[in-house]
């Protein structure tokens, strides 16, 4: 296991300098890139401490687990304040390294949040580093939280061109699902995406939220069109998450769109399917990735009888109330016209199975990776059900006899 690990860091060190002959003095990025090199080296032959890790030797051991290896102790590294650029378009994929430029992957990444949200920023900014993709943005220019898979039917769109350093990208006054749409659809940029990555959404989307969902409808309307995809989402919790949790976020996804591009190119990435991954809060200390089915938690939802649009309290993009503004009594519905009434949406509580795995993971600490599909099929027995039940309807007297 030892000599892998070297090989490993032998053939990185020797294919920076080779892509650097004649290019002397190196840069500060390959310098980062030999040193990265180095530390892993020491690291396998017991020279440097990597009891601070957080890392086992079989995690080393296994394939799979390499490039998480590798950004873990980039990460380690950081806090150190050690600049190490991981962007030296290498790829250490069942053997491949250093794909050529022309021959890198394309990402499409959108959101609900909107295009200046920190969670796409942040995954935007993990992609560009890792210097192994073209990145493409386009997503909605505002917040459009919970519009499921809505989408503009009945007037144009405007789209924006928007500076966002290392990728193409533009806001766009449509849905997710519009922008999904329009970045696959050759209308404004050269090609169709490899794959499509929307988030990373503020709050978690287990269960029946998928349903409301605009971020997993960004990955679902990838789907529909044929195009590999995964919705992200980011278990934000007030109080306790912080922006940064958001790099965090996204350098654990990394290791799965590697892996997913790597099926892809092979040809044998499953076309029946997109994800859905959620990350625990305390992302910082995840215990790995875990396969869970859909769940069927949900938040209880009800409606307050207000006076005026900004009385009582706002719900969140996280399906949860805003602490920070005062609980106000119930409005006295006499005092107030029948014939013009607001009345404003709010979180009365949660609703959790114990049977429900994929909600229990992420709370546990949990990256939980979901396939959905398109379609919504109920359960067998009820289809048993009314199987049997539909031909007696023929024996019912139909409404215009009664």
């Amino acid at each position: 296991m030892v000599i892998d690990l070297v090989k490993t860091s032998v053939i990185l060190f020797a294919t920076i300098l080779i892509n650097r002959v004649g290019q002397w003095p190196l840069s500060m990025s390959s310098m980062g890139g030999v040193f990265f090199s180095l530390v892993s080296l020491g690291v396998c032959l017991g020279f440097i401490d990597h009891s601070h890790t957080k890392l086992s030797w079989a995690e080393f051991i296994l394939p799979a687990k390499l490039e998480f290896a590798l950004r873990s102790l980039s990460l380690r590294a950081r806090t150190l304040r050690i600049s190490l650029s991981l962007s030296l378009s290498l790829s250490v994929v069942d053997g491949v390294v250093g794909r050529s430029s022309d021959q890198r992957p394309t990402i499409l990444v959108t959101n609900d949040d909107g295009i200046d949200a920190p969670g796409l920023r942040a995954l935007v900014r993990a992609l560009v580093s890792a210097g192994r993709y073209h990145v493409r943005v386009c997503a909605p220019d505002s917040e459009k939280s919970a519009v499921s898979h809505s989408i503009t039917w009945r007037h144009p769109i405007a789209v924006k061109r928007v500076d966002i350093d290392g990728a193409e990208a533009f806001a766009v006054s449509g849905t997710p699902a519009d922008c999904t749409s329009l970045g696959i659809s050759n209308a404004i940029f050269s090609s169709v995406p490899d794959l499509v990555l929307s988030g990373i959404n503020k709050g978690s989307n287990c269960g029946y939220h998928t349903v409301y969902s605009g971020t997993v409808a960004g990955a679902r309307e990838a789907f529909f069109n044929g195009v590999p995809s995964v919705s992200m989402s980011y278990d934000w919790v007030g109080g306790k998450s912080k922006v940064d949790d958001y790099t965090l976020a996204a350098e654990a996804c990394l290791p799965i769109i590697g892996a997913i591009l790597d099926r892809i190119r092979n040809h044998s990435y499953p076309n029946g399917c997109f994800l859905n991954v959620d990350l625990p809060t305390d992302i910082a200390n995840h215990k790995g990735y875990k396969l869970t089915e859909q769940g069927r938690s949900f938040f209880v939802m009800g409606w307050r009888l207000v006076s005026s649009e900004t009385q009582g309290g706002q719900m969140l993009s996280t399906m949860t109330m805003d602490k920070d503004v005062a609980e106000l009594p119930d409005m006295d519905a006499s005092t107030i016209s029948a014939e013009h009434r607001m009345f404003k949406r709010e979180v009365r509580k949660s609703q959790v199975d114990d049977s429900d795995m994929e909600h229990h993971s992420l709370q546990e600490g949990y990256i939980t990776v979901t396939p959905l599909g398109g379609l919504s099929p109920s359960e067998k027995e009820f289809q048993a059900f009314f199987k049997d039940w539909l031909p007696s309807l023929s024996e019912r007297p139909c409404s215009s006899a009664l």
